[in-house]
């Protein structure tokens, strides 16, 4: 999903991201801890409303721990990931799928647990 630019869903103004310290920011950019970010029609970061619709600092909509297995994000994934409920579809891609790409996110988690949980496969 690296590079996408897709439109979501956020529901009120919450969930801001701020940091204490300059330096948190500064550490979660040097460490590619940035996994979301709020952008304009140009795909360019933006701290405007209503791209921007909590005036999150650094446009961050969210972040990822240290080891990527956690994700913080404040706009809901959760509720855009048929094509039904998603804000912006464009008119150029097929009706066919029921699928938006944010489906893509949850088939990456199944499959990194799959991958990795001693359950999942056979240990």
């Amino acid at each position: 999903m690296a590079g996408a630019v897709l439109g979501l869903w956020s529901s009120h103004g919450e969930g801001r991201f701020t940091y204490r310290t300059p330096e948190v920011l500064d550490r979660l950019r040097n460490s590619r801890q940035i996994a979301v970010r709020y952008v304009d029609s140009d795909g360019k970061p933006s701290m405007q409303y209503p791209w921007n619709p909590n005036g999150s600092e650094d446009a961050v909509a969210a972040i990822s721990s240290d080891d990527g297995r956690h994700l913080a994000m404040m706009p809901h994934s959760d509720r855009s990931f048929l094509t039904w409920q998603w804000p912006d579809y464009p008119r150029d891609w097929s009706t066919e799928n029921c699928a938006s790409p944010w489906l893509k996110m949850f088939q990456n988690a199944y499959t990194w647990i799959e991958e990795n949980s001693p359950r999942m496969n056979g240990h």
